[in-house]
């Protein structure tokens, strides 16, 4: 062998907001049904606001995710004013 071979980064910083987000939306050719969530986001929450948010999915009837992605659509709507 001749020497190290250079890492690549784990991921990059992007060059700007809007190029780094959409630029997922290019990356693979996934069935339609996996796109609607592909993207993970992680968050850090004490584990009574854990307790809290569980708690109440569970007395609405729905998953957490779902009723956090219901708040997130509520809370960022897409750029026409709707959420998505």
């Amino acid at each position: 062998m001749s020497g190290r071979i250079a890492k690549r980064a784990f991921a990059a910083r992007p060059s700007d907001a809007d190029t780094w987000v959409l630029a997922s939306e290019t990356l693979s050719s996934r069935d339609a049904d996996s796109r609607l969530f592909t993207a993970r986001l992680t968050i850090d929450v004490t584990r009574e606001q854990r307790g809290r948010i569980k708690v109440t999915a569970f007395r609405r009837g729905q998953t957490v995710a779902d009723m956090l992605r219901d708040l997130l659509a509520r809370e960022f709507p897409d750029k026409h004013g709707d959420p998505q």
